[in-house]
């Protein structure tokens, strides 16, 4: 049987992959295991519930604060709100754990439960086992006085507000900006912080119907926000997610600024403050080989974690590191967030150009963004991906490339899938390699 959470909590299309008795289950699981702390000191656990505007996420949330409630643990429901809201609201509330109902940048039709532990924290993998195993298991049914109380949390979003206006170390005055909210979860929250803030605030993409979630909008489709920059001379845009732990950007001249160069711009910022902590950026495979070029030239360490926001966030609190994230635009600001934060790293990213009275496009310009082609080779037997022909071809490459470039040969962890990344000085020679090597390993690994 497949495991029920994934990378990053339990997804698929709602009211079939995750049908209102799966949402309960998981409820009065996820009661059993982080509810007990409070229970064994004779207390009554919280917890803290939001969702992204999504339709499903109404019921889905209904049967989640049923399955809490029925189980003897208190609900806050913060309405909809960012997913990085509900981590910071689980920490600040003192919860025993929290609850997000989202599918992040997913179509409408998807949905999501993700659950936070104690503090705001992702969950280890070994408490998701807990909960998936006590789906099957006795349930609490608490009678009487001794059931939750599901109530309103009404100053929830003003909260996170606050909390993100202390974050930001200087205003916005004078800037024009762009906000794409993507139809989703930072819809009202994200103008209202900008503005806060002195900017000059454009908004598109904030009119969430439960349907529109990420619809040509947001990060995952950024020519909206390109054209909006461009048409209103702005500054720069930011684009959000569905649930706005992301954020991506574009500069005055329409030009996309990734999570990597984001994340550039920032370490710089930081390190500069005082603020990066043993001077260290940490990153995933992923990231363009220009990032790590730029932290080599700038003396900052670079430490590269597997793909996933959840081993960036480990390596984070192993290490006691303040900065990390994703080239999708999922950062992690430690200091201020335990998750990625897009509204966040939005603001610290125009905070920098404000401080600087540079553009956008020259702090980018730290770093060079190196061509990079990503190839997926399916129906192979990702198991095998030493084969000796694969790896020799691999080593051509490097051999080929030397210091101007890289590759990455990765298996796929949820489907019978070979990604193959190459990167090089120009995009000929990487789309070259990248297709001499997806060849060998469709040959050799064919399944």
């Amino acid at each position: 049987m497949a495991r029920l959470f994934g990378t990053d909590g339990i997804r698929g299309v709602a009211n079939r992959d995750i049908p209102v008795d799966l949402a309960l289950k998981v409820a009065q699981a996820a009661a059993l295991v982080l509810g007990k702390d409070s229970r064994d000191n004779g207390s009554r656990p919280k917890a803290v519930i939001a969702r992204d505007p999504r339709i499903s996420g109404e019921f889905l949330v209904a049967a989640v604060s049923a399955g809490l409630a029925a189980s003897g643990v208190d609900v806050f429901d913060a309405g909809v709100i960012p997913t990085p809201a509900a981590a910071y609201l689980t920490a600040d509330l003192d919860a025993d754990f929290g609850v997000m109902i989202s599918a992040s940048h997913n179509p409408a039709s998807d949905n999501g439960i993700k659950i936070f532990a104690r503090g705001g924290h992702k969950l280890p993998d070994h408490i998701e086992d807990a909960i998936e195993k006590a789906i099957n298991e006795e349930k609490l049914a608490p009678i009487g006085g001794a059931v939750g109380h599901v109530q309103r949390f009404a100053d929830a979003e003003d909260r996170y507000v606050v909390h993100l206006l202390r974050s930001v170390p200087n205003r916005l005055d004078g800037l024009k900006v762009v906000l794409d909210c993507a139809n989703g979860a930072a819809s009202a929250v994200s103008p209202e912080i900008f503005t806060a803030l002195g900017a000059e605030v454009i908004v598109i993409g904030a009119e969430p119907d439960g349907l529109n979630i990420n619809e040509g909008c947001g990060s995952t489709h950024l020519t909206a926000l390109q054209t909006a920059v461009i048409e209103h001379k702005a500054d720069a845009g930011i684009a959000h997610d569905g649930d706005a732990d992301r954020c991506l950007a574009v500069d005055h001249t329409g030009a996309i600024v990734d999570g990597d160069q984001i994340m550039a711009i920032l370490a710089l910022s930081l390190k500069a403050n005082g603020e990066l902590a043993r001077n260290t950026l940490v990153a995933t495979v992923m990231s363009n080989l220009g990032l790590k070029l730029a932290m080599k030239e700038h003396g900052i360490e670079l430490i590269e974690t597997k793909v996933g926001d959840r081993y960036v966030l480990e390596e984070l609190r192993e290490g006691g590191y303040t900065l990390g994230g994703e080239q999708s635009g999922h950062v992690i600001l430690s200091k201020h967030a335990t998750t990625g934060d897009g509204v966040l790293t939005g603001l610290r990213l125009m905070a920098e150009v404000a401080k600087t009275k540079k553009t956008l496009k020259e702090l980018s310009e730290v770093m060079k963004v190196y061509p990079q082609v990503l190839l997926n080779v399916r129906g192979v037997d990702r198991t095998k991906t030493d084969d000796p022909e694969v790896q020799a071809a691999v080593k051509e490459a490097e051999a080929d490339l030397k210091d101007t470039g890289r590759v990455l040969l990765r298996p796929s962890g949820t489907e019978p899938v070979v990604r193959v990344m190459v990167e090089a000085a120009d995009e000929g020679t990487a789309q070259s390699w990248a297709d001499r090597i997806a060849r060998v390993v469709e040959r050799r690994l064919a399944i």
